[in-house]
């Protein structure tokens, strides 16, 4: 949390905060501010099924060396991902 990132962890119904530190902040920060929670995972959720699409569908690697090149190996791949749903 200290570089301003916090965890996004969805606990089971079972789950106690045992644990002092990041670990009951989140905890606590799940079930207290559950709406805005959701609307958080939510999106991280939709971010992890595009790039789960796109590697199934382009494979998970580039072929290009330099970071000029793989950025534009890859900008158009995700392009068409997006725009031909």
């Amino acid at each position: 949390m200290d570089a301003g990132v916090a965890p996004l962890i969805p606990f089971k119904a079972n789950s106690k905060p045992s644990h002092p530190g990041v670990w009951k902040q989140a905890y606590h920060y799940f079930h207290m501010h559950r709406e805005e929670f959701m609307a958080r995972y939510h999106k991280r959720s939709n971010i992890e099924s595009t790039f789960s699409m796109m590697k199934a569908k382009f494979g998970d690697g580039v072929r290009c060396k330099t970071d000029v090149a793989m950025k534009n190996e890859v900008l158009p791949k995700f392009c068409v991902t997006t725009f031909a749903v």
